[in-house]
């Protein structure tokens, strides 16, 4: 196993490679991203496959956006499995951005678009945008202020279209005053799930209130089998979270 490139200051994104795995790492020991070598579009990490599973609340997203590429995980499994869906995709750093080949990121296409800018700032611009928003953006010190200030919730609440879903990934932060602000946003068309074995958190949050609690089944069918065998367990247990409360 190896860490490529010369001694770099705590925080700068990094590969790490072993026989089996790509990571990305900030700091040695916590992979940010994990890529299976001759999977790489597998996704590899549980959180990954959990906020996915916000597919359940909106099964056939046109247009996705994501804040935060790290190593790639979910844009690449958005683009090789939802074929009908546009995926345009914010990342803050130019180090991490740099890495987009070594993970096997596709190209930007007539499908994929990914830039290098402010997550907050360019989601301000986007009101009414997407069906689907994937919010997965944190450095070394965890995630940054302007993206779990109230604001920020606004302008993703605000860029959803109608119908709209969001998954957002809580890690190193503080949940409960976390979740405190998205609530101001939200209210109770919210719902977290702990992801078993590690410190993640995903939160998700909906534009407009659920009918009924969808059915996992019919939105599993959606997908191709190779996306069904990764998000079923995680997709019916957002369905029985779901069942349980919307809080």
């Amino acid at each position: 196993m190896s860490a490529t490139g010369p001694a770099r200051p705590p925080g700068t994104p990094y590969l790490y490679r072993s026989w089996r795995y790509l990571e990305l790492q900030f700091r040695g020991g916590v992979a940010q991203t994990r890529m299976l070598r001759w999977a790489p579009d597998w996704l590899q990490v549980g959180y990954t496959r959990t906020m996915l599973a916000a597919l359940l609340l909106r099964p056939r997203p046109a247009r996705i956006g994501i804040v935060g590429l790290g190593g790639g995980a979910q844009a690449k499994f958005c683009h090789r499995h939802l074929r009908h869906s546009r995926i345009e995709v914010i990342e803050y750093d130019p180090g991490v951005l740099a890495l987009r080949d070594a993970f096997k990121v596709p190209a930007d296409d007539a499908r994929l678009a990914v830039e290098l800018g402010d997550g907050a700032a360019w989601l301000r611009e986007r009101a009414g945008r997407y069906d689907l928003l994937l919010v997965d953006a944190y450095d070394v010190d965890g995630i940054p202020p302007a993206l779990s200030a109230v604001g920020f919730h606004r302008d993703c609440a605000a860029a959803l279209a109608p119908g709209g879903a969001l998954a957002s990934n809580l890690y190193a932060t503080d949940v409960r005053a976390h979740l405190g602000r998205m609530r101001r946003v939200f209210g109770p068309r919210l719902k977290t799930l702990q992801e078993p074995g590690v410190d993640n958190r995903v939160v998700f949050a909906w534009r407009d209130p659920l009918a009924a609690v969808p059915d996992p089944e019919a939105a599993l069918r959606a997908l191709p089998w190779l996306a069904r065998l990764q998000l079923a367990a995680p997709m019916r247990r957002l369905a029985t979270a779901l069942a349980a409360g919307s809080l």
